[in-house]
């Protein structure tokens, strides 16, 4: 595999000034937001189950699931998998959260074998499982395999914080935002964590007025 990989600050440091350079608006933003977060996560099953947990609930009520699932044991694949309804219902899943679960424990993917495969293919093999979409895949690559030309233009966050920054009348949508961001390359996963940053300072500043 030839794509670059993010493994560290430096790495998120040199995308950053290459898209200062290039866009004057990144550099616009990244003046207020500062050094940006590495953000880099665990890959593997539990990483996945996270992501399927969090689906459509607060952030406090799925921290809240993730810590009962964990005290459970039920974090890996074979657990899983062996797990009734019931064992998996009284972590806080929902019905269809425990399918997606069992259809991520059966599917077989080869986790460690993603992390030297194109990210074409690995989105291809995530989505291929109940539960998992683009958006998911997406944000996985970027943060549990590093991919530093991934971007997620499905994000509700991005496409408002391009809206902001670039002056749209309207949030782009992501067909619009995938198209802009390929300006953005080979460096889209950093421009997706300066427009996240960039985001927040907005949002905090709206909250202060």
């Amino acid at each position: 595999m030839t794509e670059r990989v993010i493994r560290g600050h430096d790495c998120v440091a040199e995308g950053a000034a290459y898209l200062c350079a290039r866009e004057p608006r990144f550099a616009q933003a990244y003046a207020l937001t500062g050094p940006l977060p590495l953000r880099l996560k665990a890959d593997g099953y539990a990483r996945l189950l996270n992501a399927i947990v969090s689906q459509q609930v607060s952030v406090a009520a799925a921290d809240a699931i993730w810590k009962r699932v964990k005290a459970a044991g039920l974090t890996g694949p074979r657990k899983v998998m062996w797990a009734s309804e019931e064992d998996l219902r009284a972590c806080g899943l929902s019905r269809q959260k425990v399918r997606y679960a069992k259809e991520l424990a059966k599917a077989g993917i080869n986790y460690k074998a993603l992390r030297d495969a194109p990210t074409d293919e690995v989105i291809k093999t995530l989505v291929e499982v109940p539960g998992i979409g683009v958006w998911t895949a997406e944000i996985y690559a970027m943060f549990s395999l590093g991919r530093a030309d991934v971007f997620a233009p499905g994000d509700l966050a991005l496409q408002e914080a391009v809206r902001m920054l670039f002056d749209l009348q309207d949030r782009p949508k992501d067909r619009a935002l995938r198209d802009m961001a390929e300006n953005w390359a080979p460096w889209r996963g950093v421009a997706a964590r300066l427009l996240w940053a960039y985001y927040k300072v907005e949002k905090d500043r709206e909250g202060i007025r």
